[in-house]
């Protein structure tokens, strides 16, 4: 182990001391983040509106400020990016997170404070190197380089010195020198806009470096690893980096893909931790070594409160507080951050696994769901089918996405999956069925809708030519960084529009 691995490895077992604290006094440490973000935004003009300096306990919080949705800030953030200050946080806000839109808008700009930078979004990676070294303390990750694939940043036409782009964008963009020195590629490639250029030009760039460890999303990662195999002739990624020991993954589920990555990664000397960071805040990561729970963060700056599923669809429904909530119920998570989001509804859902310390699962979207005829399936029932049907059925799945197929002159209803397979099932029939079982014995709801095929007829598989999904990403100019297909959607928009894809030529 070198000399600067050494050093590393001291720092991060400080900080993993650091985390044992909040494991421990979890509701204490909540408590002291509620009074500093209060504290903080009192001088505000939200603050003010709010009348923050009376606030003094969560039923005032609560009483006080109404729960927000995107809708509701993209005022105020509207005039954050014309450089108006003290608004939602104190001082000036100079980056935005741009993600996924909404109903009335293509995309949502997050703010992002200096505050959200450096207490929120780089403690998470710095965390996760802190438990990784604890729990594999003979690691020599820091010996080598870390491969980081991110998104584009664009300059925001309202201010020169304000710009917006991917979160991933804004952490490279203003990461800490102990990081950046050892990140690849250089600053100049990781910001490319044009995806495909990008991803040739990575792959070029790092294919004679030693890399010890990468970040990234998994579906987006797996197309430059294959591009890298491309243009080096190696067999699998272990030929061209032996050393290859930290995988930190996030922003889908990795399921769908551990497969891919076993065969382009054979052996298990890497070692796959998932994160669990948005544009809102960096909220929970992996500490237990081969498990799927995520430990949530506490001492981020970020205030957490939790709607019951069942009442998330009204506008103002009751909050728990984390004292208050259960194993194994489902959620929709609400947060109050250091970057001025106050009370603020990020539309996902989780549920508790362990209260002591505070573990969760992510269970999906506010908005991401088929409930077409009370059947109420989420994506945590989707993806813990495909995976038994997968295994059942010796398939490996690529991407997919589902939606309802609509009741139509007395037929009866359905869900339309489509599927683009790494490796194909012997039987389509056979993986159907298979997905049908498991979606019964996984959801009340949608197996009494099977029940006799009284409402629901089975799922109707469709396999999608290679690279389906990646043309239709590029039709709609989401390719790369933090762009994600939607897994299920309560319409068929999406499914329509994929299945008008031509097949490549």
């Amino acid at each position: 182990m070198s000399a600067i691995n050494t050093v590393f490895s001291w720092f991060m077992k400080k900080r993993f001391h650091q985390i044992e604290l909040f494991m421990k006094y979890p509701t204490e440490v909540q408590t002291e983040v509620f009074d500093y973000l209060i504290h903080a935004a009192k001088g505000t003009a939200w603050g003010k509106q709010y009348r923050y300096d009376e606030i003094k306990t969560h039923r005032d919080f609560a009483e006080r400020v109404p729960l927000q949705t995107y809708e509701e800030v993209k005022p105020f953030t509207e005039r954050l990016k014309k450089g108006e200050t003290n608004l939602l946080w104190p001082g000036e806000i100079n980056w935005f997170a741009k993600s996924s839109g909404t109903t009335n808008d293509r995309s949502k700009f997050i703010p992002v404070s200096r505050e959200a930078l450096e207490d929120c979004h780089y403690k998470g990676g710095k965390d996760l190197l802190a438990i990784f070294n604890h729990n594999h303390p003979e690691n020599t990750v820091y010996d080598g380089k870390s491969l980081v694939l991110g998104g584009s940043s664009q300059i925001n036409t309202f201010r020169k010195d304000s710009y917006y782009g991917d979160l991933s964008a804004i952490i490279i963009n203003n990461l800490p020198l102990w990081v950046e020195f050892r990140r690849i590629p250089e600053k100049q490639i990781a910001l490319m806009d044009g995806w495909e250029e990008k991803i040739d030009a990575m792959a070029h760039s790092i294919k004679e470096e030693y890399v010890t460890s990468m970040s990234g999303v998994p579906s987006w990662m797996l197309v430059l690893l294959r591009r890298m195999l491309e243009i080096t002739g190696k067999a699998h990624i272990g030929e061209l980096w032996p050393d290859l020991q930290l995988y930190m993954h996030g922003g889908v589920n990795f399921g769908p893909y551990r497969d891919q990555f076993k065969a382009l990664i054979p052996g298990d000397t890497l070692k796959y931790y998932e994160t669990y960071n948005a544009s809102e805040g960096f909220f929970g990561l992996q500490d237990l070594s081969g498990s799927e729970e995520l430990l949530l963060l506490l001492d981020y700056g970020i205030y957490y409160e939790f709607i019951p599923a069942e009442l998330s669809a009204s506008e103002q429904p009751p909050t728990y507080t984390l004292s208050e909530v259960e194993i194994g119920k489902n959620y929709e998570m609400v947060i109050s951050t250091n970057a001025g989001l106050w009370r603020y509804r990020p539309g996902d859902t989780v549920t508790f696994t362990s209260l002591y310390p505070f573990r969760i699962k992510i269970t999906g979207r506010t908005k991401h769901f088929i409930n077409a005829f009370g059947e109420e399936l989420i994506i945590d029932n989707a993806e813990k089918a495909l995976a038994e049907a997968s295994r059942k059925c010796n398939a490996v799945i690529s991407e997919y996405t589902a939606g309802p197929i609509y009741m139509d002159h007395g037929t009866k209803g359905g869900h339309e999956w489509l599927i683009e397979f790494e490796r194909k099932p012997a039987s389509i029939a056979a993986f159907g069925a298979a997905l049908d079982e498991a979606l019964k014995s996984l959801n009340s709801d949608y197996d009494a809708k099977r029940t006799g095929n009284l409402t629901l007829n089975p799922p109707l598989i469709k396999p999608m030519p290679e690279g389906t999904f990646y043309r239709w990403m590029k039709k709609r100019n989401k390719l790369g960084g933090q762009n994600k297909v939607p897994r299920l959607c309560n319409h068929r928009d999406i499914i329509e529009d994929i299945t008008a894809i031509p097949e490549a030529v």
